[in-house]
């Protein structure tokens, strides 16, 4: 599974009395597809998985598989704090045709993981995890909100088993990143297949294709004319080599990551502005560094206003600005005060889509 560029972790939209606004996802993940983002994170940090139980967690993940464009990366939040519970959505995210689960650490009982020893029990989580999932895992560490932070020793670890292929670190330390590129530079590499110009080329893209060229039993006795049927798709695929993948999860430092070699990032900004996020990640690649510190300077004060100072309520807001729907958290997460709002207008007033 090829992970590169810009991933916005998307939110999860409700009503003002807490249920589900399932349509307003559905325009939301729409709305995404259409941009030049390589995919979208659902449930993650950003999506408040932490506030829903596992029906509506299955609601939010088929709903937003069936609106994603098919050229698009899915990844799906399963963690739980068990395996066996983790695995369960794990087996759902592959029913709805998701292209990697995203498990962030299990840290209720942090202090008996054996940090200290090996983190012995998160590497039996993850290897366990990885052994049965029926899709690729990408390991998530968030210490700001789990005050669990995978060790660099860990991942180097995990990154040896053929089915864990990247992390998404938001510790916000480039160094750590850096760290964790060196540490998992000799993890096997796999061959993956890729679309002529080198994107990612997604299960769902594979199954629309082949739907797309299917001839039916209707068709073949008379009931459809297969002369006016859709003409089939034929995509020469290539192969890239692709390594364990370090993905960032700060839009403030974005640039000096990919200066220090992540591939892309899965990022909390990118859910208001995808595009501004992806114009950082489009004049990196093409060795326009001078843009892209100025795409980088444009988001950086923005983000931490945002992301850093206000959180999901203030993410929620900015999406309201730029034609996505962001609503209202769950409570305990309250809305911002008029004044709150004020500041991510001004945040925002140069960062539209």
């Amino acid at each position: 599974m090829l992970l590169e560029g810009v991933f916005p972790a998307i939110t999860t939209p409700f009503y003002p009395d807490g249920r589900l606004y399932l349509r307003k996802l559905e325009h939301n993940v729409e709305r995404y597809s259409r941009t030049p983002t390589a995919g979208l994170v659902v449930l993650g940090s950003t999506g408040e998985a932490i506030m829903l139980g596992d029906e509506e967690s299955r609601d939010v993940l088929r709903h937003a598989a069936d609106s994603a464009a098919p050229d698009k990366v899915l990844l799906a939040g399963i963690a739980r704090e068990s395996l066996t519970e983790t695995l369960r959505l794990a087996e759902y995210a592959a029913e709805q045709q998701y292209d990697a689960v995203l498990v962030r650490t299990p840290h209720y009982y942090t202090p008996y993981y054996g940090l200290t020893t090996g983190a012995a029990s998160l590497l039996t989580y993850y290897r366990a995890l990885a052994d049965r999932s029926p899709l690729p895992v990408v390991l998530y560490s968030i210490p700001k909100f789990t005050h669990c932070e995978l060790p660099v020793e860990a991942v180097a670890e995990l990154a040896q088993h053929p089915n864990i292929v990247a992390i998404k670190d938001s510790s916000g330390s480039v160094e750590r990143l850096a760290a964790l590129i060196a540490a998992t530079r000799s993890a096997p590499k796999r061959s993956v297949f890729v679309t002529p110009v080198f994107s990612a080329y997604t299960n769902r893209m594979m199954l629309a294709e082949t739907e797309a060229n299917f001839v039916s039993a209707e068709m073949l006795t008379g009931g459809v004319n297969p002369a006016i049927a859709a003409p089939p798709i034929v995509r020469t695929m290539r192969r890239k080599e692709v390594g364990f993948q370090v993905l960032s999860g700060s839009a403030e430092s974005f640039l000096p990551a990919l200066e220090a070699g992540v591939s892309g990032a899965i990022l909390a900004f990118a859910a208001p502005a995808p595009q501004a996020c992806q114009e950082v990640y489009t004049a990196w690649k093409e060795n326009d560094l001078t843009v892209a510190r100025e795409k980088q300077q444009r988001i950086v004060q923005a983000s931490r206003v945002v992301t850093g100072k206000f959180g999901m309520p203030g993410i929620k807001y900015a999406c309201d600005l730029n034609g996505y729907y962001g609503g209202v958290p769950r409570i305990p997460l309250l809305p911002l005060t008029a004044e709150q709002q004020s500041e991510v207008v001004t945040a925002m007033a140069d960062v539209r889509n």
